[in-house]
């Protein structure tokens, strides 16, 4: 990092040498007391300064600021020839945290206990020095801190006050030579809506941020959970010359911080004194770039040494010990005694050595080095003499400064103050006090406030030879400003137009005599500020009592523009497009008195222009535009199309060029049906340019058949034509063939047609054949097949194949059709074998059979069985789908007929002869007796609880199928309540949800004619049961109690099995169980703290649980102690109802067109408040395309895929019985769909008209508020 630019450095990089007027070495600067008070304006109004410039207003009162500074000591080389002495610069010495000053040879004294604010002023002055009686400025830097005021030094402080934007300022710190370190600055963005803007500096006004670079960086980082903003300075690698105050600055709107701070750089210690300080102080490379750096090289100890040097017989001497001893003017003698050429390098490190500072035989306390205060403000310079009885002067850059209203000299004790009242520019000076034959200086930095203006120039119209007073008020009296007129000053000498004034605070433009020339920007700048408005000054206008109108005719109509105009014997001009117009045959030209006119009979398209008419003498000119129209039209003669009708091969490109004419050039769009063509297409898009629209087509498809539709528009009308486009292509694919028949060695294959026939008549088919495990297909016709059927032959048995078509027409041959499903020539087989009777009933015969003896190649599939009635040849299939089972039953029998029964064998080549039974077959059943087999848990009680399901399953036996019949308690029963399904072999009972009415024992009867089977089956449905009847306190003594109650009304339909007792306190009713699982219904509870009173409860429990209610005592027992009374306090209820309130609004949002967007804010109110969005003051109901939520107070609006049209007001209504509240916000939707979208879209060119209309509107409305804000 750069050191701070020095103005007392010589243009070699060398610092100025300067004379101490002591030789002996540095004298010690003295520490001085600073006081600085507030202008004298805001102390006798009483009033605390008022914050401006972002910078913290001084406070107020009898007690004055004061600043304590530190000392430093620092050499300076001499660059003379002649040494002379040096003066000991100023170095900074940062106070602690810890109000108090350390004095040499003292103790710190008590802070003052008067709690006002006091402030510490902190110089630094690296390498830098002026002689004493020097009259100019140092380049010093400052920075304010903490301190206290000499006079109370006796007294306490009170702790610092808070920073109003820093929470967390960068400390001091200490660095090693080539280390780093990082000075991080806090501030918290709670109530800040930007972020704030912060300032590093070194010393007085270095900017840091334009030093960055590889040994200097600045960070910025945002915490969004905490919501501070963290600010960060990195040093890498330092150097020494690093060393210095800095200051870190926030500034945010009228707000301001500052903070200074210090970095001390250390050398890198040695690890031995014994070193040559002779080859330690010689340059590495003199006049080099890196000349001055110090080169130890000559340290080290070589190994192999070529020539042995001569040993030197000097005695060792000690050179730190002599340049300690030594005067400033006696080093560079020393060094060149000694060989030490690197004197830069050795003051360096003398500067270091603490040096034994001599008191002052004058003063026992001097000034500080510099001092800084306010313009128009108050401050003292003190100073303690040793001796009161010297004589004291004080000096102003040189001259002596007498006693004044503005030098004020007071003595307090020894202390010697000067008070200058109402410092102004002229004060910045450097400042001296002569004590006997001792001296001690400072300098006084006079801080300009920038001149604000106040109100600025406002615009001014006026017409030529008028007076013109441009008029701005500044912030102070005296101020300079400087006017400006287009950006360049204003002249104002004795021969200028332009005169200017000041008032006060107000100053004044004036141009007598204003001419057209004056027209401009004006502007007025200060120092704090600019103001700008602008003049314009207009000829004085002609009186005008009918203007040209604009006019808009259609073409071959007669045109007639006219105007009056007074005076009306004034002739003028006629002018189109800027051409004088001269009369023809076609075009008159008439004046009569005040009337002006131009008639022309026919007008043509190049009558269209600007027209002008210019009075003779006159600047003012009239206008007018005239716009000729034309209807569009479209020549489609020029095609020579039969019918408008072009034919084009698929995959050729397409350009189909029409002729238009109409003026204004209209706007033309291609449609195909409802969509739109675009320009911007790919592969379809449309041209138009000049005189003629083109449709192109890079490469035609089918798709492209169709009526094109072309719609010219313009002012004077409408113009539509229709183009019909036929693309002709080879034929589709015919979709997969059907084999429906196959047999031993060939099959039958049929095909339909492909449903598009490339704009051309089918010629015929091609066929191919391959087997499916083979990839090489064989064509099995030469000649087209006109139809759609084929017979493929001379097949292999057993090996599948796979067969495929091919369409044909003018154009060329279509792409294959999908294969055919696999198919395999193949044979049936021999006919079932051992076909008997399995059983009959009334209704079914059941047969079975053995498996064919030869199956063959193509497998077995299954069996169909056909069943006939004897007497008949009409054969029924029982089995629409075959069976793989040797095993059937045929349903649906007439009892008491005879059947005959036969079965086939099914494969993939058909079916085989079929297998009939020898005899006939009688359908009638043989008759067995039912009998009910009872599960073994349903012979006990079968018990469950109340809404449990039931499902319970009796198998039973008999033939023909039984009938079933349950019966409740000698009921039957009802289907509404209970489920019955019956089986040939099993009953089913089903409650779904169960209750108490369903219990019982249901009697189930099975019956086969006369054969009967029952049987009992008992169900219990249990539920809770109810509460005891009553509960009775019947005796209370010492800490017991007896509790008596009766058995409840209602056990749930199973016995009680217990009670459970509960006791509550009165005062919190939160109840304990004393004891459960009770079986008797009377109990004596014990061990009940004395001074409670008691309240009891008894619940009843059976098999389900305990019942859901529990009855309580209606009195209380009271647990009392003799002689003690106990007073219950009453409290009353804290009410928290709330009317609504926002704790977070809503904030302005902006949304992208299409994307999701949401509203937030949060609401608190008691009871819960009724949220009512609403868009524009309008409430939004049942609309889909809003979502409202509601979570812990947080409101939220979410909008889907928003458009323009969903931007405006929105605002949120919390109601509740309290009252209500509502925020709103604005919302814009930026972004949205251009003219080519919404054509690609298909929508109506209407409503995208009205669509592009609206648009513009809305940019218009944003455009002229952002013009507005800017004249603001």
């Amino acid at each position: 990092m750069p050191e701070p630019t020095k103005k007392d450095e010589m243009p070699n990089g060398q610092p100025e040498e300067s004379v101490a007027p002591d030789s002996n070495g540095a004298p010690t600067v003295p520490e001085i007391s600073l006081e600085v008070s507030p202008p004298p304006e805001s102390v006798a109004e009483g009033k605390e300064p008022v914050e401006t410039d972002g910078k913290k207003p001084e406070p107020t009162g009898p007690e004055p600021l004061q600043a304590v500074v530190g000392q430093e000591q620092n050499l300076v080389k001499n660059i003379s020839s002649q040494p002379e002495p040096s003066v000991v610069g100023l170095n900074e010495q940062v106070a602690p945290s810890n109000p108090a000053v350390k004095e040499e040879g003292s103790g710190s004294p008590p802070p003052p206990e008067n709690g006002n604010t006091v402030k510490k002023l902190s110089i630094d002055l690296p390498n830098d020095s002026t002689p004493v009686a020097t009259t100019g400025r140092k380049d010093s830097v400052w920075s304010l801190g903490e301190g206290q005021v000499p006079e109370d030094v006796d007294k306490p402080i009170d702790n610092p006050p808070l920073s109003t934007l820093l929470i967390e300022s960068p400390q001091s710190g200490t660095v090693t030579v080539g280390g780093d370190i990082t000075f991080v600055a806090k501030v918290e963005a709670k109530d800040l809506l930007r972020k704030p803007t912060v300032k590093w500096f070194k010393g007085k006004w270095m900017d840091l941020a334009s030093k960055t670079g590889k040994h200097l960086q600045l960070k910025e980082t945002f915490d969004r959970q905490t919501k501070i903003h963290t600010f960060e300075m990195h040093i890498i690698k330092a150097k020494d010359n690093y060393a210095g105050n800095y200051r870190c600055e926030v500034t945010y709107k009228d707000k301001f911080d500052s903070c200074s701070f210090d970095l001390e750089v250390k050398e890198v210690e040695t690890g031995s004194h014994a070193i040559d300080i002779r080859s330690a102080f010689k340059r590495s490379s003199e006049g080099q770039e890196d000349a001055g750096e110090l080169d130890f090289s000559g340290l080290l100890k070589h190994r192999n040494q070529r020539e042995h040097k001569q040993q030197d017989d000097t005695p060792e001497v000690d050179v730190w010990d002599i340049l300690k001893n030594a005067r400033p003017d006696q080093y560079e003698k020393i060094a060149f005694t000694y060989g030490i050429t690197d004197l830069r390098g050795l003051l360096k490190r003398m500067k270091k050595i603490p040096k034994e500072e001599k008191k002052s035989a004058a003063f026992a306390k001097r000034l500080d080095p510099a001092y800084q205060v306010d313009k128009g403000g108050k401050i003292r310079l003190i100073v303690d003499l040793a001796d009161p009885t010297v004589d004291l002067k004080w000096y102003k850059n040189g001259q002596e400064i007498r006693p004044s209203p503005k030098y004020i000299f007071e003595h307090k004790g020894t202390q010697r103050i000067m008070v200058i009242n109402n410092c102004t520019s002229n004060d910045d000076a450097a400042y001296s006090v002569v004590a006997g034959e001792e001296k001690c200086t400072t300098e006084l930095f006079v801080k300009e406030l920038p001149i604000k203006i106040v109100k600025g120039i406002e615009p001014v119209k006026t017409t030529v030879n008028e007076r013109i007073e441009l008029e701005c008020e500044v912030s102070e009296e005296g101020a300079q400003v400087k006017w400006m007129k287009n950006g360049v000053e204003v002249p104002t000498g004795v021969r200028s137009r332009y005169r200017v004034k000041c008032e006060g605070t107000k100053h004044y433009l004036v141009i007598d005599d204003a001419t057209k020339e004056d027209t401009g920007t004006y502007s007025v700048m200060a120092s704090g500020g600019t103001s700008e408005a602008h003049v314009q000054v207009d000829l004085k206008p002609l009186k005008v009592f009918q203007d040209l109108q604009d006019m808009t005719v259609m073409l071959g109509q007669p045109l007639k523009l006219h105007c009056e105009i007074f005076p009306g014997n004034v002739p003028g001009r006629w002018y189109r497009n800027g051409q004088l117009i001269q009369p023809s045959d076609r075009l008159n030209i008439i004046h009569r008195a005040k009337v002006h006119r131009l008639e022309i009979e026919t007008n043509s398209l190049h009558d269209a222009g600007d027209y002008i008419f210019v009075p003779e003498g006159y600047s003012q000119s009239l206008t007018a535009k005239i716009h000729i129209i034309d209807p569009p039209r479209v020549h489609l003669e020029s095609l020579n199309f039969p019918d408008n009708t072009v034919t084009v091969v698929a995959g050729n490109k397409l350009r189909l060029e029409i002729p238009i004419s109409g003026e204004p050039a209209p706007r033309v769009v291609w449609m195909k049906g409802e969509r739109v063509i675009l320009d911007s297409g790919h592969r379809v898009h449309a041209e138009t340019y000049g005189d003629q629209t083109s449709l192109t087509i890079e490469v035609t498809e089918r798709e492209d058949t169709g009526n094109y539709k072309i719609v010219l528009q313009n002012e004077a009308g409408e113009a539509t034509a229709s183009v019909k486009i036929k693309v002709v292509d080879i034929p589709d694919p015919p979709e997969a063939p059907l084999v429906p028949v196959v047999g031993g060695d060939w099959c039958s294959m049929t095909w339909e047609p492909p449903k598009y026939d490339g704009g051309s008549p089918i010629l015929g088919y091609f066929i191919e054949r391959k087997k499916k495990q083979s990839s090489r297909w064989m064509r099995l016709n030469f000649d087209l097949i006109k139809e759609t059927s084929f017979e493929p032959k001379k097949m292999i048995e057993g090996v599948p194949y796979e067969v495929r078509i091919f369409a044909v027409n003018a154009i060329g041959v279509s792409k294959p059709s999908e294969p055919s499903k696999a198919f395999t020539p193949l044979a049936v087989t021999s006919e079932p074998t051992m076909l008997v009777v399995d059983d009959v009933t009334d209704t079914t015969v059941t047969v079975k059979w053995r498996p064919p003896e030869t199956i063959g190649a193509a497998g077995l599939d299954g069996y169909l069985v056909e069943y006939c009635i004897e007497g008949s040849n009409d054969w029924v299939v029982s089995n629409k789908e075959v069976t793989e089972k040797t095993k059937y039953t045929i349903t649906g029998l007439t009892p008491g007929c005879k059947i005959l029964v036969r079965v086939k064998a099914i494969n993939k080549a058909g079916a085989s002869a079929p297998r009939t039974l020898q005899h006939s077959v009688l359908v009638k059943e043989v008759v067995e007796p039912p009998k009910i087999r009872v599960p073994r848990h349903l012979k006990q009680t079968y018990t469950r609880k109340v809404g449990e399901t039931v499902n319970l399953v009796v198998p039973f036996q008999g033939k023909p199928r039984p009938k079933v019949t349950w019966v409740k308690d000698g009921n039957p029963v009802e289907p509404s309540h209970v489920s019955i399904r019956n089986t040939d072999c099993d009953s089913i009972i089903f409650i779904r949800k169960a209750e108490r009415s369903h219990s019982g024992k249901y009697e189930m009867t099975v019956q086969v004619e006369n054969h009967v089977d029952t049987a009992i089956i008992d169900i219990q449905i249990v539920d809770l049961p109810g509460p005891p009847q009553s509960v009775i306190i019947e005796d209370v003594w010492g800490g017991n109690v007896n509790l008596v109650w009766t058995p409840p009304k209602d056990n749930g339909n199973a016995p009680i099995t217990g009670y459970t007792i509960q006791k509550a306190d009165k005062k919190t009713m939160e109840w304990f169980t004393c004891i459960d699982h009770y079986h008797r219904t009377c109990i004596t509870i014990t061990e009940l703290v004395v001074g409670n009173e008691y309240f009891f409860r008894v619940f009843s429990e059976n098999m389900c649980g305990l019942s859901e209610l529990a009855t309580q005592t209606k009195k209380s027992a009271l647990i009392v102690k003799e002689g003690l009374q106990m007073k219950i306090p009453e409290y009353s209820d804290h009410d928290f109802k709330e009317a609504p309130k926002f704790t977070q609004p809503l904030i302005n949002t902006f949304a992208v067109a299409g994307y999701n967007t949401t509203l937030n804010c949060s609401v608190r109110a008691n009871p819960r408040p009724k949220v009512i969005w609403m868009k524009n003051k309008m409430t939004i109901i049942g609309d889909p395309r809003y979502r409202m939520f509601s979570n812990q107070g947080v409101c939220t609006l979410e909008i889907r895929k928003p458009s323009p049209y969903d931007g405006g007001m929105y605002t949120c209504k919390a109601i509740n019985d309290l009252g209500e509240a509502q925020v709103e916000c604005k919302l814009e939707v930026k972004g949205g769909f251009t003219f080519y979208e919404l054509m690609q879209r298909g929508v109506p060119l209407h409503l995208i008209d009205k669509y592009m209309n609206e648009t513009k509107i809305v940019e218009q409305d944003k455009l002229n508020g952002t013009h507005c804000n800017k004249k603001l």
